[in-house]
């Protein structure tokens, strides 16, 4: 997995813009490069057909023999789990497909091609089943029907489970708060060739009493697949910036996915350095998705 910044950071705040619990790693420390590890992966090494999805994963490696009912029952459901998951995957694909259709047809002027595929994308967008229950959802909320929400919140639990993660986290670990949000960029991505790009932006604030500096960090990125890979590496974007209390850093990144959807977590190793001898410690980044379909929440770090 290649890795890209999209930009250099800002040494202060400034306008821009279901599955694995986090874990905490230290830097290995002996080396100076970046590293990538992959600890779990699909059954197949194939991209397609598709495995069960993360939730599902500890019960894949399960015999399955012995003749109980129970077994053959909880085969059905993971093979059911699979076959939703498979038809969410090639979903999306086919709605990347049609976005980045659109934006060709109308870079070149071909209008009534760029209506005809602008048609298509509206109906799809009515007819998916995960956007259809983000609505439900959202509306049972608003409207205080509990049980329904839970029902709909169920039902997207089974038919996508990456659904639920908003492209946005927000977490505050001895007083550093790290927020990010996630975007689809359509430009950079070949959904043809299975290669989707999405760009992040990440704003650490320091509402601490002491100066820390950012050493490390550490990310977990999971397909839709279920395939997570550990990736470590210096600082970010090239330097390991200091931040001052009550003061902030930013900077834009990007991560490249073979499936449409996914999701990313991890943490930063910092020091506080107004005191010799500081023991380093672990910032978390909570998890976020990465989704060409989005989510229902316009916020943008400010």
């Amino acid at each position: 997995m290649q890795w890209a910044a999209l930009s250099s950071p800002a040494p202060a705040p400034a306008p821009a813009w279901m599955g694995r619990r986090a874990r905490t790693a230290r830097w290995p420390r002996g080396s100076s490069a970046p590293r990538r590890v992959v600890l779990a992966a699909a059954a197949s090494s194939s991209p397609s057909p598709p495995s069960p999805d993360a939730n599902s994963s500890s019960n894949s490696n399960s015999p399955g023999s012995g003749g109980g009912g129970g077994d053959e029952e909880e085969e059905r459901e993971d093979a059911a789990r699979m076959e939703k998951a498979a038809a969410f995957l090639m979903r999306s694909q086919k709605y990347a497909m049609l976005k980045q259709q659109l934006a060709v047809a109308a870079q070149f002027e071909d209008y009534k091609e760029a209506a005809r595929l602008r048609d298509s994308l509206k109906s799809f967008e009515e007819e998916e089943p995960v956007l259809r229950l983000r609505r439900l959802l959202k509306k049972a909320v608003e409207e205080e029907r509990f049980e329904d929400a839970a029902k709909y919140r169920d039902e997207l639990k089974i038919l996508a489970p990456h659904a639920l993660l908003k492209c946005s986290s927000d977490a505050t670990t001895l007083g550093i708060r790290v927020q990010v949000r996630s975007v689809y960029i359509e430009s950079r991505s070949q959904p043809l060739k299975g290669q989707f790009f999405f760009a992040y932006r990440i704003r650490i604030t320091n509402n601490s009493q002491r100066p820390v500096q950012l050493l490390r960090r550490h990310w977990i990125v999971t397909d839709a697949n279920g395939r997570t890979e550990n990736i470590w590496g210096v600082g970010v974007v090239g330097e390991q910036p200091v931040i001052f209390p009550r003061t902030g850093f930013e900077y834009s990144s990007a991560c490249p996915l073979n499936t449409p959807n996914g999701r990313m977590e991890g943490d930063f190793e910092m020091k506080h350095i107004d005191k010799a001898g500081s023991s380093t410690f672990n910032v978390a980044i909570a998890p976020f998705s990465l989704s060409i379909l989005g989510d229902d929440n316009d916020d943008v770090l400010l």
